[in-house]
């Protein structure tokens, strides 16, 4: 037991810049609090001390603000920071090193007593601010959560959900897309990545211009092939006087109109 205390003493001490010591851990936060009264409670609950089970993790409500049903299982070095309004529902499974927010639910959609009625969160996962996550399905290994979403479908590994209802946005896109806004000149991290207009207007022109510059690529592999082979031809007959071939895009120009 005092094993796993010391365990996630250190987890959270390495996740959150605010703890300044163990002992400030021990005794200032809900989370840990939370944890160890839940493993009180799971153990009855194992044991069939189903009321004792349910006491338990009613005492640790009143005494945190934290929800945890004795049913419930919790890996290790999980960290719930600040914690308030946390509900964790009696068949949901978080993985270990999973980081839970305030004001998340990890609930159920069925009434049928004994289905799995609640999210399972792989290794790793981070579940943001008020967000809510409800039915019996699996959060993959590295996912994130975005604050406020509501997630109603499973969750790839090393993806992300956002919104209302959460969509999921593939680690691969997103990474792609960045690398793209990057050679243009600007990040596209400095726009929102949830459902704000502009936010889905410049992440439209990115994969737009993504895709052209590709097309482009392959035009201009297949005029100097071309070129290659009809060495005798003028010049203008190769390659037309107005092709663009030099990079025009002024990035400038798009981060004053950004701003």
């Amino acid at each position: 037991m005092f094993r796993r205390l010391r365990e996630d003493i250190a987890c959270i001490r390495e996740r959150d810049p605010a703890a300044r010591s163990s002992w400030e851990v021990l005794t200032c936060y809900p989370g840990l609090h939370a944890l160890v009264i839940h493993r009180w409670s799971h153990a009855a609950w194992r044991r069939g001390w189903h009321w004792l089970g349910r006491f338990l993790s009613h005492l640790g409500r009143f005494l945190t603000g934290i929800e945890i049903h004795p049913g419930a299982v919790i890996g290790r070095c999980v960290f719930i920071d600040h914690g308030m309004g946390v509900v964790i529902g009696e068949t949901a499974e978080v993985g270990d090193g999973c980081t839970i927010y305030q004001g998340v639910t990890l609930g159920g959609t069925s009434l049928v007593k004994g289905s799995k009625r609640h999210p399972t969160l792989g290794r790793g996962v981070i579940v943001g601010a008020n967000s809510q996550v409800l039915g019996g399905f699996t959060v993959g290994d590295g996912a994130r959560i975005g604050s406020g979403a509501v997630v109603v479908k499973p969750v790839p590994p090393g993806a992300t959900a956002v919104g209302n209802p959460a969509r999921v946005l593939q680690a691969e896109t997103e990474a792609q897309r960045e690398a793209v806004a990057a050679r243009m000149g600007f990040s596209a991290y400095g726009v929102t990545q949830g459902d704000d207009p502009v936010s889905q207007a410049m992440k439209g022109l990115i994969d737009n211009a993504a895709g052209h510059e590709h097309q482009i690529a392959l035009l201009w592999a297949a005029i100097e092939k071309l070129s290659a082979s009809a060495r005798d031809l003028p010049a203008p007959a190769c390659v037309p006087a107005d092709a663009h071939t030099t990079e025009t895009f002024d990035a400038e120009r798009l981060n004053r109109l950004v701003k």
